[in-house]
């Protein structure tokens, strides 16, 4: 792809039907779990997402000592190793995850369970994020887990000696990835963990992603409360054949396509029984006026006249950069709120939305936990990525009402949709057709 992309504005509404790829986040977890719990069986895991993320999982996962067998005709992987084989087979790997928040905590919690050293590293912005809140809830269980640099971010080094049980409290106002990091791997410690998180637990829909999981794997937790949980140790699922979801936060940038140009966008294989919170997008835009419905059991959005909103987008923050791109077409202003933890994804995402907005005409108030978004009359421009898959994605939709709107590095998509742009040139090729 080349380094810069201009998107050409729609000339219809367009009314198709898009099949999201695999969900990212369901894909990293069912890695872990199948990896961890098919010693000696084989698990296969169906609709496996492609993308730069779950790559990085997957050839992490080999360095450990996991087998590994893609079928790419349907889309799905093999997962196994030896019955004989400790939870971890390897004893020594030095991991490369890029900038895969989900792989570089999963793993650190998971190499837990091994017995040797094990050093994690990523691109220069992983050094940036933090994961000390991780650390220290793993150094509470006796593991000797630290910061290779001392200053609370990768690298990440641990030296394992198996998972022992016990009693962690961790704070839960940072990354929701840390908790579910802890979950996945606690059903294979050695005895039983209890974890309490304190303070605001952040992005709570991919907690309770992580524990619906765990039980589809025949795997016992106990959740008396949003912030208590108990996990008995020394168990082993027994999932053998798992089908991911597509990837409702990836599905979200159509829906807003649907939203901003008045049309239709149908996901296929969606529903309300999703495990993924990110699903609830599509209620945010129908408060701002779209129509939602469903297909065939599948849900629909209708755009139409939008008016702005005032939104806690707590559970649900990596879907927005998508209402930000909306909001630029309200009547209106649309306020954000509590969504400061996105300052820790792959760029400050509140700082980066200021900035390209304000770039293509609209007003915006930055403050701590959110943004105050007042549409103004927009123009072209050229428009900074941060090497962040999602400002690529989201700022390409004002360029469906815009011309002249340019999106830098489009490659970076790459990381969770490497074919974002072909699927956003469908709306364009098959108007008014109702497929794609």
């Amino acid at each position: 792809m080349n380094d810069r992309l201009e998107i050409v504005p729609l000339t219809k509404p367009p009314c198709a039907t898009i099949l999201a790829p695999g969900s990212k986040s369901i894909t990293n977890r069912a890695l872990v779990l199948a990896a961890l719990h098919s010693r000696g069986q084989e698990c296969f895991l169906g609709n496996v997402l492609t993308s730069e993320d779950t790559e990085v999982m997957q050839r992490a996962l080999c360095q450990l000592g996991f087998d590994l067998f893609g079928e790419s005709c349907v889309g799905g992987l093999r997962i196994s190793s030896g019955p004989e084989t400790d939870t971890i087979p390897v004893r020594e790997a030095d991991l490369f995850v890029a900038n895969s928040g989900t792989t570089m905590r999963f793993l650190t919690a998971m190499v837990c369970l091994g017995h040797g050293r094990y050093r994690l590293d990523g691109i220069p912005r992983m050094h940036e994020r933090p994961i000390e809140d991780l650390l220290t809830a793993l150094r509470q269980l006796g593991v000797k887990a630290f910061s290779e640099r001392d200053n609370g971010c990768p690298p990440v080094v641990v030296e394992a000696d198996g998972l022992r049980g016990g009693s962690i409290r961790i704070k839960g106002d940072v990354s929701s990835q840390f908790l579910s990091a802890l979950l996945l791997a606690a059903p294979s410690a050695e005895g039983s963990i209890d974890i309490e998180v304190t303070g605001e637990l952040v992005s709570r829909p991919y907690v309770y992603m992580s524990v619906a999981m765990l039980r589809q794997w025949g795997l016992t937790i106990h959740t008396p409360t949003d912030h208590l949980f108990h996990i008995p140790g020394c168990q082993r699922g027994t999932m053998r054949n798992y089908q991911i979801e597509p990837d409702a936060s990836a599905a979200s940038y159509f829906l807003g396509a649907a939203a901003l140009t008045s049309g239709r966008i149908t996901l296929p294989y969606l529903s309300e029984q999703s495990l993924q919170g990110d699903m609830r997008f599509a209620n945010i835009l129908g408060q701002m006026g779209c129509v939602l419905g469903q297909e065939r059991g599948w849900p629909f959005v209708q755009g139409g006249p939008l008016r702005g909103i005032d939104v806690d987008m707590n559970d649900i923050s990596d879907t927005v950069m998508t209402l930000a791109a909306v909001a630029c077409f309200a009547e209106g202003p649309t306020t954000i709120r509590n969504v400061a933890h996105i300052r820790h994804k792959e760029t400050d995402r509140l700082a980066a939305l200021a900035t390209e907005l304000r770039r293509v005409g609209a007003e915006v108030e930055e403050f701590a936990d959110g943004l105050t978004i007042t549409p103004r009359p927009l123009h072209g421009a050229a428009i900074e990525t941060y090497n962040d898959h999602r400002m690529a994605m989201s700022m390409a939709l004002i360029g469906l009402r815009v011309p002249g709107i340019v999106i830098k590095n489009p490659g970076c998509v790459a990381k969770t949709y490497p074919h974002f742009f072909t699927d956003l040139e469908r709306l364009r090729d098959e108007p008014q057709k109702g497929k794609s």
